[in-house]
């Protein structure tokens, strides 16, 4: 077999690139021959370069070339707008023909027969009898054609451009001379007395546009109260009668106008115009050369006084503080307690904080605490309503009743707890040398050490026996207790049944 050496290959790739451009400059110069007339002035650029609007072999595809440049034709008949997007699906070039030469017009159709529903502009009233040359301009698009009445209408406005350019807010299209303006649809419809006034008193000049809509620019010269009230008119007026006034103090501001404050004039407290300064809300703020106190009590007026009249006010001390004046305490003055003349200290609750100087040059000089509460009341010092029976754990029986409060409340009443046995006070009355266990209260009363109870007589005495050569301040024997003469009054009841506590009843107890 031959074998071919790569230059061999390399002519044969020469002759194939040689033979096909060959047949390319031939197709070109085919398309040339048949081609049948110069494009417009518009295509002349593309004239040579048939692919750009025809597709070989295939007619069908021809609109999309011609879309592809036409892009404000393709976005209509994407949209579904305009006369090209109402057109049912055809071929471009029965209606826009080319290759008649460079002046030769593309758009041919029958004006006279063209349908103008398809565009999206219709024609209406005495818009249907006019040329197609009043509003499409020689040498313009008809698709550039305006939509607005203004664009076309500019010479027939007797407004001067006064009422903007929307003419269709007026006029409509049978007949310009007939104008039917809605107010209501404006953000100011006419209400009531406005309804019956005439265009003119509100728009100067047949200015329209741009109007100002605020009360006091119609009615500066109606305001009463010469500007000090402020513009916003509406906030007590309406359009039905100026006369007639809707403000309500007490609904429409965060101060409602009660008892002698309905009656006086807005400008006694509105000195400055309305809606210039926030008006301060407190009593002082108008009243303070009425304060008869001189500023001594401070600004809060309304703690004792009303709307109604200075002297008719009353602070309630019971129901507007934490103390509630009773008895001797309502004679009291206001500052026997509350020694800051503005009253802005909150004096204590406690007694001692008035009463601290009483106790310690008259009282208990300080040694049964600050707790005066818990014996004494309102009435007076000298009543006493402590109980001790009934407030403590410690009722008092027998010859505890006549013994006084220091007798065993040594260091006082509340500091200390006081120990209730019975040895605790009585150590040195013990003449059995703490031989049974300094339970007292096992054999004796409190009525009288003398009288014991018929158990422990029973249990404990031997008769009459004697003490014997002990005496109370010696030394009891290790092996033995001493026990003295039994009283002979040993008619005394049994022992009464202990408590749940373990005490006895009759068994006296410090609290």
């Amino acid at each position: 077999m031959r074998t071919e050496g790569p230059l061999a290959r390399v002519a044969a790739l020469v002759v194939l690139w040689l033979v096909l451009g060959a047949a390319s400059a031939w197709g070109q110069s085919l398309e040339s021959v048949v081609m049948p007339g110069a494009v417009i002035k518009g295509h002349a650029d593309v004239e040579h370069e048939c692919g750009e609007c025809h597709v070989r072999f295939s007619p069908s595809s021809q609109p999309q070339r011609c879309l592809a440049c036409h892009r404000d034709v393709r976005a209509d008949v994407r949209d579904g707008a305009g006369y090209h997007g109402r057109l049912k699906e055809e071929q471009c070039r029965r209606c826009h023909t080319d290759h008649k030469g460079r002046d030769a017009k593309v758009v041919v159709f029958d004006e006279k027969k063209f349908d103008h529903r398809q565009t999206d502009f219709q024609l209406r009233g005495a818009h249907r009898g006019k040329e197609c040359s009043g509003c499409h301009r020689t040498g313009r698009k008809y698709r550039d054609a305006p939509q607005d009445c203004y664009s076309c209408h500019r010479g027939n406005d007797k407004h001067r451009e006064g009422l903007g350019q929307r003419c269709e807010n007026c006029h409509v299209e049978d007949n310009w001379k007939v104008a039917r303006f809605d107010h209501g649809r404006t953000r100011f419809p006419l209400l009531n007395r406005h309804a019956r006034a005439r265009c003119a008193d509100c728009h100067v000049d047949e200015h329209y546009a741009g109007t100002a809509r605020e009360c006091v620019s119609c009615h500066r010269k109606d305001d009463a109260h010469k500007g000090h009230n402020g513009p916003r008119c509406e906030s007590c007026h309406t359009e039905q009668d100026w006369k007639a006034t809707i403000f309500r103090h007490d609904r429409d501001a965060n101060y409602a106008l009660l008892g002698r404050h309905r009656t006086i004039e807005c400008t006694a407290c509105h000195r400055a115009p309305l809606y210039s300064e926030k008006l301060p809300t407190q009593c002082i703020a108008c009243h303070r050369q009425d304060d008869s106190h001189k500023g001594v009590l401070g600004e809060k007026c309304a703690s004792c006084h009303n709307p109604e009249g200075w002297k008719s006010g009353r602070f309630d001390h019971d129901q507007n503080t934490r103390f509630a004046l009773k008895d001797k305490h309502r004679s009291v003055k206001c500052e026997s307690c509350h020694k800051d003349p503005g009253m802005r200290e909150k004096p204590a609750l406690e007694c001692v904080g008035c009463h601290l100087r009483d106790d310690r040059e008259r009282g208990h000089k300080g040694r049964y605490g600050g707790r005066c509460a818990a014996c004494h009341v309102e009435q007076g010092w000298r009543t006493i309503v402590f109980d001790h029976e009934r407030d403590t754990r410690f009722p008092r029986a027998g010859r505890h009743r006549a013994v006084k409060c220091d007798a065993c409340h040594r260091d006082g009443p509340f500091r200390a707890r006081t120990d209730d046995r019975c040895h605790a006070c009585h150590k040195e009355d013990d003449i059995h040398f703490g031989s049974f266990e300094q339970k007292c209260d096992t054999c004796h009363l409190p009525d009288d050490w003398r009288k014991i109870l018929r158990a422990a007589t029973d249990r404990f005495c031997r008769g009459g026996t004697e003490p014997g050569a002990h005496r109370r301040d010696d030394d009891p024997p290790k092996a033995a207790f001493w026990i003295p003469a039994c009283a002979p009054a040993n008619d005394l009841p049994a022992r009464p049944a202990r408590r749940d506590d373990g005490r006895t009843p009759d068994a006296g107890r410090r609290p």
